[in-house]
């Protein structure tokens, strides 16, 4: 899926954590990123940068690790694969294959430690410097025609605030997630007094997750390196976003769009169902096999 363009101003930076080891996904992320799992036919990640750029974000910082090169390599120009695609007219691949490379300016910072998510975007102090920046989770995919980084830039436009999507998760699920508290509400933008990280059902506040995508005034690197690492030696992002909530203000969008948790193996597969259906050279073969199975 292509987006349609939408630009938002001033432009922004955006940070893409994609460190993680992929635990929920072994044995098939033992040795390749989980961020690189294709989704019918595209890394999970390439759905997330296609979003930033839709946005209006062309400057992108990819948190990585050890065992994460074939995300630099994705986006890397391929000299010896362009070459066999023009030798034998596979035009349309290699337009793709350059667009690839060509569709944002990325850089490459390494997490030198598994320290948490609040780490890993503290790894980018230095390249964002002290402006408001988005953040994208390598592993979230959103499907909507106007991308949800692009809903969230529209209300930290309007408001000035930092802003989070969240989504509503019913029953059990709503341990995995942190979970706003709802100081007051306008429609779909809601004003958090206060979040919650994985809290219990009889616990949440409310049932409004937080998914992967933000927009972080840069004082959150302040509040990240004055709580410091916490609950098993991580670097809690929902803690230092509390402090961002009570000092400078917080806003929670419902967005609108379909959203993939492509760590969870139920959601990766409905993520390449879904997907796989809504296109025309698979469809119809895909739709055949399936009614196969059902009967």
């Amino acid at each position: 899926m292509l987006y349609r363009q939408f630009m938002f101003f001033p432009p922004m930076k955006v940070v893409i954590p994609a460190a993680g080891l992929g635990t929920r996904f072994l044995p098939a992320t033992k040795s390749q990123p989980k961020e690189m799992l294709p989704v019918v036919d595209k890394p999970t990640i390439q759905y997330v940068v296609e979003e930033a750029v839709a946005s209006g974000i062309k400057d992108i910082v990819i948190i990585t690790g050890r065992g994460k090169r074939t995300i630099e390599d994705h986006f890397d120009k391929s000299y010896e694969l362009e070459h066999k695609l023009e030798k034998t007219g596979s035009v349309q691949e290699l337009e793709e294959v350059r667009r690839i490379a060509s569709m944002a300016d990325i850089f490459y910072i390494r997490q030198k430690e598994q320290l948490g998510l609040g780490h890993a975007i503290l790894c980018a102090k230095r390249h964002i410097g002290r402006e408001p920046f988005a953040v994208m989770l390598g592993d979230d995919i959103v499907i909507n025609d106007h991308p949800c980084m692009g809903q969230l830039l529209k209300v930290h436009e309007e408001t000035g605030c930092s802003v989070v999507g969240v989504e509503h998760v019913k029953g059990p699920k709503i341990s995995r997630y942190g979970v706003i508290d709802v100081e007051e509400r306008s429609g779909d933008l809601f004003r958090v007094r206060d979040l919650v990280e994985k809290p219990s059902e009889e616990e949440a506040p409310s049932d409004l997750a937080i998914i992967g995508r933000y927009i972080l005034a840069p004082e959150i690197f302040d509040y990240l390196e004055e709580i410091g690492p916490g609950k098993n030696g991580e670097y809690q992002l929902t803690d230092a976003m509390r402090l961002l909530c009570k000092n400078q203000g917080l806003y929670g969008l419902r967005f609108t769009g379909r959203r993939y948790d492509i760590g969870s193996k139920a959601d990766w597969i409905r993520a390449t169902l879904e997907l796989s259906m809504e296109r025309e050279d698979l469809a119809c073969e895909l739709r055949e096999s399936l009614g196969r199975l059902c009967h």
